[in-house]
């Protein structure tokens, strides 16, 4: 048998074994975050125990591996990657060497890399499905050039009202978005009034990581639903909504302080904080995704990098728009990936208080826009991750009458 015949045996037993695997766990839970299920990742163990698979010699175990890595490269193709790393710990090992973090690979895999800074060289194009009825959000990553397709689901949020504020809590699983999930990874918190946020993340983004003592982190401590659930609220950024000098002819002003992220992440050679695993003690807690420790081994899979306490945090400021002349209002460049005028509009670059001199500061690392009643695209880079940028753009959906 040739090689490439090996790979597409390989494929094609996969692909049986992973439809039929997810097919039973939907039956179970839905649960669409990138991975597959626990019962896929069961069905291959026992599909290949007995089989040429399990004999086969590991370079040439890795050699295959290696090239379904490289081969697929979008989903849902990469899910046969996520499939390889569920096999047993052998295969998960070499998966772990094999698959880069977003920052060099410039693709998701596995459902840590949603908290891991996103791709250097490039941007990760994704979409938001907003439902109005049940004031819920949902992110995909975009599996054509289309602005939106079916995508592969990321992220989803539910809105929450509250006397003096309003929560968006966010989740690894469309069907399950409370804060006691096991899949819960984090909230967006608004003022009252709608003009200042906060980010936390539910796991902390770096060693050392403060939780915030608010009274309601106390009390999910008490509301969870096992002690295995790590219930912290951990700080990451902060966003505030300022008056519009231009009026509702411009986009709004806004100003995001990155409080687990330093300046220097983007001057050249700067780091960002990258999560490799989800806490240890919260793997059980996740039985239909079983690959929440899988980090890669290629590229500094050394634990995040703590920002030293007088460091200067990254600052984005939304992008100034340009006066067009010939359409008489004010304009932003969205190269094709925005197509309804909005408010909600905007560009996030670093602010010139914080980045490098000269022309980075027109390098755009979050771009959020309208593309129709309730579709929106989100594309973004490092040094922020998908959950992030989510939260952000979260942000954008409320109607603020004090910067209107």
């Amino acid at each position: 048998m040739s090689f490439r015949s090996l790979i597409q045996d390989m494929r094609d037993e996969f692909g049986s074994i992973s439809r039929h695997g997810l097919r039973a766990s939907r039956s179970h839970r839905a649960v669409a975050a990138p991975g597959v299920g626990a019962s896929a990742a069961a069905g291959l163990v026992d599909a290949l125990e007995g089989t040429c698979w399990a004999q086969l010699p590991p370079e040439l175990l890795r050699e295959v591996l290696v090239r379904v890595e490289v081969d697929d490269t979008l989903w849902p193709s990469r899910r046969d990657v996520v499939a390889c790393a569920g096999v047993c710990r052998a295969w998960r090992g070499i998966m772990k060497e094999v698959v880069r973090v977003p920052e060099a690979s410039g693709k998701l895999t596995f459902p840590i890399s949603l908290k891991q800074p996103g791709p250097k060289e490039s941007t990760l194009k994704c979409f938001i499905r907003r439902n109005r009825t049940t004031q819920t959000y949902y992110l995909y990553i975009g599996i054509t050039e289309a602005l939106a397709d079916d995508g592969k689901f990321l992220l989803a949020a539910r809105k929450c009202r509250k006397p003096t504020y309003t929560d968006y809590l966010i989740s690894l699983d469309m069907g399950d978005m409370s804060k006691g999930s096991s899949t819960y990874i984090g909230k967006l918190r608004s003022n009252f009034l709608g003009t200042k946020f906060t980010v936390y993340d539910a796991h902390p983004p770096y060693d050392g990581a403060v939780v915030s003592k608010s009274r309601s982190a106390r009390m999910v401590g008490l509301n969870q639903v096992s002690p295995r659930i790590p219930a912290g609220n951990y700080p990451v950024s902060q966003i505030s909504f300022e008056l519009n000098v231009l009026g509702s002819r411009g986009p709004r002003r806004m100003n995001c302080v990155m409080s687990s992220i330093p300046a220097s992440a983007v001057e050249e050679g700067g780091k960002a904080p990258t999560q490799t695993e989800f806490p240890l003690n919260n793997i059980d807690s996740f039985p239909s995704i079983p690959f929440f420790r899988s980090k890669s081994a290629h590229m500094d899979s050394t634990a995040p990098q703590i920002p030293a306490q007088n460091e200067e945090k990254l600052v984005l400021k939304n992008k100034s728009p340009r006066w067009h002349e010939q359409l008489q209002c004010w304009c932003l460049n969205f190269r094709g990936r925005v197509t309804v005028a909005s408010v909600k509009n905007f560009q996030l670059v670093a602010s010139d208080e914080t980045g490098p001199a000269g022309q980075e500061q027109d390098k755009v690392i979050l771009q959020f826009g309208k593309i129709g009643k309730d579709l929106f695209t989100m594309d973004y880079r490092y040094p922020i991750s998908a959950f992030q940028a989510f939260a952000i753009c979260l942000s954008s959906f409320d109607t603020k009458i004090a910067c209107e």
